[in-house]
């Protein structure tokens, strides 16, 4: 009896007490998820990090999270403010590749119709520019569209409604006064030029709230007055076709 009272003494000095082993367990848990947390709360939104406070919830009390969409997204979220910029950006390059397509059909239209010597099409920062001379619309001293320049506005009108882009329309003279007992000054013959472009234009489908004018009289010339070829190229009218802001 005696030696087997020592045996039974062994065995208990020999067990080693594992109980330690559990609270060591949960503190690594515990700290597991609190990382997992502080890298969570720098990039995800409120939603996200609402979820991961569940996730961080269900570790410390072992309940089940009823969300499956629960933890982290796997592509970083957009901020609200950031979002509004990026929609425009694709506005503009859309609207930029529209434009792009419009130039390209409206010097074929000039091209297909030896308009060249009449009508010069450029890019600027405000948009397309087309630039009418005087000759190919109106006689001289005169606003009202001559009858041989419905054609060439027809043309130009189906192509420029392809866009929705706001439309500005520019009469510009030379610097000789305009004797006229209807305009007074060459500010008020380039701004009647410009309204009757207008005006015809409206009543070929072309949206008045797209549209506006100016008469800029001799104040912008492209070239100096001192020739006949000078004061004809500085006599026009532009149509320009303005980028939307």
């Amino acid at each position: 009896m005696r030696k087997r009272k020592r045996a039974i003494g062994n065995d208990i000095e020999e067990h080693i007490d594992e109980s330690w082993l559990i609270p060591y367990a949960d503190l690594l848990t515990l700290l597991l998820a609190l990382f997992i947390v502080l890298y969570a709360s720098s990039i995800v939104d409120k939603e996200k990090y609402n979820s991961l406070m569940e996730v961080f919830k269900s570790e410390l009390t072992g309940t089940k999270i009823e969300s499956q969409q629960a933890g982290l997204s796997p592509t970083l979220p957009i901020p609200e403010e950031n979002q509004g910029l990026l929609e425009e950006e694709t506005d503009e390059k859309t609207n930029d590749e529209e434009l792009d397509v419009l130039k390209q059909q409206l010097e074929s239209f000039i091209n297909d119709n030896s308009l060249q010597d009449m009508v010069s099409l450029k890019t600027t920062e405000r948009g397309i520019e087309v630039s009418l001379k005087d000759l190919i619309l109106f006689d001289s001293g005169e606003a009202k569209l001559k009858g041989g320049s419905y054609q060439t506005l027809n043309g130009l009108i189906g192509l420029i409604n392809t866009v929705s882009n706001p439309i500005s329309i520019e009469g510009h003279t030379d610097n000789v006064p305009a004797y006229n007992l209807i305009y007074a000054s060459n500010w008020e013959l380039s701004a009647a030029r410009a309204i009757s472009v207008l005006k015809y234009f409206e009543s070929q489908q072309i949206d008045a709230n797209r549209m506006q004018f100016s008469g800029y009289g001799e104040y912008q010339p492209l070239y100096p007055n001192d020739s006949y070829e000078h004061r004809q190229a500085n006599r026009r009218v532009n149509i320009i076709i303005l980028r939307e802001k």
